[in-house]
C-alpha cells in the first residue's frame, strides 16, 4: 500500500446554485416539502441524505462499481456459499452466522467481493456454521474489502459496522442540506381525478399536495486525502469523475411524475484547496431581482467566497478555482477534465 498521501488536507469544494419550479423534492413525515428556519426566515430544504442517495445511485449510469446498502447481507452470503458448493441448508446456516457477526437488522454497506470471501472462508471450514468465528470473519472482511474494485461508494460515503469497528471507513464526501437562498413558503395544490367510466357526475377522487419553488444552494466537500486513503491510491481520478458526473445529473426522485424537477445546475464555484471547509450560510435571505432569485444568489455567493478568501489569507490554501454557468466555454466536460487532470497529475507525481 502507498504510504505517502499526495492529497493530505486537500479538498474539492462544490458551491452549486440550482433553481427548481413547482416541486416537492424531499418530503417530511406528513408529505410536505421539508423546510428550515435560517436567519429568521423559512427556507426550502432538501436533506443531505436525500441528495446523497440520488448521487450514489446515479453513479451507476457512468460505470462506477458500487457496493450494496442492505439489511439482507445474509441472503447475499448464502447465494455466494451456494455457488461455492454448499447445500441449501449449509448455505443458510453459514450465512446466518456470518451476518450475525456484522450487523443486527441494520443497513450495511457491503460488497460482492466480501460475500465471496466469506463463502471461501466457510468452505475452508467445511461449511460447518459452528466452526465460524466472529474475529475470523472480521479479518476476512478487512482483507477482502477493496472499494476500488466494487465499492467506490463506500470510499465516498463511508460505512459503520457497529459490531466490528475495524471495518469502519470514514466518508470522504460531505453533503450539507440544500437550502433555498431566499424566503420560501409551501403552497397547496388541490386536485381531482375523473373516472373514465362514470356512473355519476363529478370527480371520483379529490386530494391535495404541498409544493414549493426555490433556488437552492448546495455545498459538497470531497476530501481527496481521505478518498485516496480509502481507495489505497487506486483509480482516484476515475472516482472523482464518476462522483462529479453523478453530482451534476442527480435529482431526488420524489414526485417526479407529477411535479417534475428536471432543472440543471445554474451556477457553480468549484475550488481545489487546503485548509478548513467553507460553506456559505446565506443567513440573509436574498431578494428577487430582475425577475428572480438566481442572479442575486450568484452575487451573494461569489461576494461571500471572495471576501473570505481574502480574510483567510494564506490559510485559504487555494490550488485551483473553476466557475461553471457563466462562460459557455467552461462546460461540465471541461470542469471534469480539469478536476481529474489535477488528481491524476498529483497521483502520478507521488508514484514517481
Amino acid at each position: 500500500m502507498t504510504t505517502l498521501n499526495p492529497f493530505k488536507h486537500t479538498r474539492i469544494e462544490f458551491h452549486i446554485l440550482q433553481s427548481f419550479p413547482v416541486t416537492c423534492l424531499n418530503r417530511d413525515d406528513v408529505g410536505a416539502p421539508k423546510t428550515a428556519m435560517i436567519g429568521g426566515t423559512q427556507r426550502a430544504r432538501v436533506s443531505s441524505q436525500c441528495w446523497k442517495r440520488a448521487v450514489r445511485l446515479s453513479m451507476h449510469e457512468f460505470g462506477a462499481t458500487l457496493g450494496v446498502r442492505t439489511k439482507h447481507v445474509q441472503s447475499m452470503v448464502a447465494e455466494a456459499c451456494n455457488k461455492a458448493g454448499a447445500t441449501e441448508e449449509q448455505a443458510t446456516a453459514c450465512a446466518k452466522e456470518i451476518a450475525s457477526f456484522l450487523s443486527k437488522d441494520t443497513l450495511l454497506f457491503f460488497t460482492h467481493t466480501e460475500a465471496q470471501a466469506f463463502a471461501h472462508y466457510a468452505k475452508d471450514q467445511g461449511f460447518d456454521a459452528k466452526k465460524l468465528k466472529d474475529k475470523e470473519v472480521h479479518k476476512v472482511a478487512k482483507n477482502a474489502l477493496n472499494p476500488a474494485l466494487d465499492g467506490v461508494d463506500i470510499a465516498l460515503f463511508g460505512r459503520m459496522v457497529a459490531q466490528a469497528a475495524e471495518l469502519n471507513m470514514e466518508a470522504s464526501a460531505s453533503f450539507a442540506h440544500a437550502l433555498s437562498t431566499h424566503k420560501t413558503n409551501n403552497e397547496v395544490e388541490f386536485f381531482t381525478a375523473l373516472d373514465d367510466r362514470p356512473i355519476e357526475a363529478g370527480s371520483a377522487h379529490m386530494g391535495s399536495l404541498e409544493f414549493n419553488s426555490a433556488t437552492y444552494y448546495r455545498y459538497i466537500s470531497l476530501d481527496l486525502g481521505q478518498l485516496y486513503a480509502n481507495l489505497a491510491g487506486q483509480n482516484v481520478a476515475q472516482a472523482v469523475e464518476h462522483f462529479t458526473k453523478a453530482l451534476f445529473v442527480a435529482v431526488p426522485s420524489a414526485r417526479q411524475t407529477t411535479q417534475s424537477g428536471a432543472s440543471p445546475w445554474e451556477f457553480a464555484k468549484i475550488f481545489i484547496r487546503q485548509g478548513q471547509r467553507l460553506q456559505v450560510p446565506f443567513e440573509t435571505a436574498v431578494k428577487a431581482e430582475a425577475g428572480g432569485f438566481l442572479q442575486p444568489s450568484i452575487e451573494a455567493l461569489t461576494a461571500y467566497l471572495a471576501k473570505h478568501e481574502k480574510l483567510h489569507g494564506s490559510l485559504f490554501g487555494k490550488k485551483a478555482e473553476y466557475t461553471y454557468g457563466q462562460d459557455e466555454q467552461c462546460t461540465i466536460d471541461t470542469l471534469i477534465h480539469n478536476l481529474t487532470s489535477y488528481v491524476a497529475s498529483a497521483t502520478h507525481a507521488e508514484a514517481a
